[in-house]
């Protein structure tokens, strides 16, 4: 079984940045594919970004060029850094992490961009 726990999340203002964190723990694999997704109530849940174990990234087209996602040598840790946040990047966001049919989700940390 697998663990994730995020942080990092909170208030910030429009234009503003933040680093999200996630930490895994238990059964990790090297072959993991990790990434970010995020929620806004009663919407359905989307991908925000991913990274493969070779290095490979994928983003949503809404956050692209203003997010970058990277992870750890150990591949325990990715990371989520966030600039020119806008009002409607306001979420909970989740830390993903998937080998073949398996899928293992964070709790969430809520991430709110008002002024």
């Amino acid at each position: 079984q697998v663990q994730l726990v995020e942080s990092g999340g909170g208030l910030v203002q429009p234009g503003g940045s933040l680093r999200l964190s996630c930490v895994a723990s238990g059964g990790v694999s090297s072959i993991d594919i990790t990434g970010w997704y995020r929620q806004i109530p009663g919407r359905e849940r989307e991908l925000v970004a991913s990274i493969t174990a070779s290095g490979t990234t994928n983003y949503a087209d809404s956050v692209k060029g203003r997010f970058i996602i990277s992870r750890d040598n150990g591949q325990k840790k990715i990371y989520l850094e966030m600039s020119s946040l806008k009002p409607e990047d306001t979420a909970v966001y989740y830390c993903h992490r998937r080998r073949y049919g398996l899928n293992w989700w964070g709790k969430g940390t809520l991430v709110t961009v008002s002024s």
